[in-house]
């Protein structure tokens, strides 16, 4: 039996963790087991999901099988655009340049800030009185 070739990348987004493996097909993409259709309702997060692939011409090339959890719809595709450039670069590592330009290799640092004891929110305080 031969062996399977595939390429693996994990992505993080606010919360959400994506585990993507890329292997040689037509392009298909499976979020969850589901189409990534079915998955991501909105076009602007399918836009997001698919910008690594249609950067680097490979999108009918590799087929991409994700498991995604944690988060919103937002943080996950992000999280699985994240995971899709860095399966990329074990893919073919002369896309690092190309997907480095496009912030596609960078973890977006920014988190949920934590609410504060003894006030109603992160930033937000009760009304001073002086009185």
């Amino acid at each position: 039996m031969a062996e399977v070739v595939q390429f693996y990348g994990t992505g993080r987004r606010k919360t959400s963790v994506a585990r993507v493996f890329l292997r040689p097909g037509q392009g298909r993409i499976t979020v969850n087991r589901r189409p990534f259709e079915d998955y991501f309702p909105r076009e602007t997060l399918r836009l997001i999901v698919t910008q690594p692939l249609e950067l680097t011409g490979t999108t009918s090339q590799l087929d991409a099988k994700v498991n995604v959890k944690g988060g919103g719809l937002s943080g996950q595709a992000g999280a699985v655009r994240h995971g899709i450039a860095r399966a990329l670069l074990e893919f073919n590592t002369e896309l690092r340049l190309q997907l480095k330009r496009a912030g596609m290799l960078t973890r977006d640092p920014r988190m949920k800030e934590r609410k504060k004891y003894g006030q109603p929110g992160a930033r937000k305080r009760f009304q001073f009185s002086k009185r």
